[in-house]
């Protein structure tokens, strides 16, 4: 097994503190090569993940992250799944003011799937 292969087997979403959270601030995250494989088929399926969120007292290391993600690249997953249990996740982890994570899944078969998972709208700018 090569490292990249080992660091992507033990991946764990990791957090760091907040630097600044008495703001109300937004952090767009974009992922334009994730992978995972057809629940039926078994055929790969290719993805960009946007993550969407306003921090409380945890941000999210994005090394971390990008394991994580690429973690489903041999995952046998539904669109709406994967992106159902990558919002479970970081919600869990992070607790944010606001989560928003879009699967934005590429044509297959003539079919094109983006699924949102959203926590409550956005708090308005102070």
């Amino acid at each position: 097994m090569k490292y990249g292969e080992k660091a992507i087997k033990k991946a764990r979403l990791e957090t760091w503190d907040n630097p600044h959270p008495e703001c109300d601030y937004e952090i767009h995250i974009s992922f334009p090569e994730f992978t995972c494989l057809c629940p039926r088929s078994g055929y790969p399926d290719f993805a960009t993940i946007q993550i969407n969120y306003i921090p409380d007292k945890k941000i999210v290391e994005l090394k971390s992250l990008k394991l994580y993600l690429n973690s489903f690249r041999n995952t046998h997953m539904s669109h709406e799944e994967t992106t159902n249990k990558i919002y479970s996740e970081l919600e869990r982890k992070l607790k944010p003011r606001f989560l928003e994570v879009i699967g934005d899944f590429n044509p297959r078969g003539n079919l094109k799937t983006m699924i949102r998972v959203c926590s409550t709208p956005p708090l308005p700018s102070r």
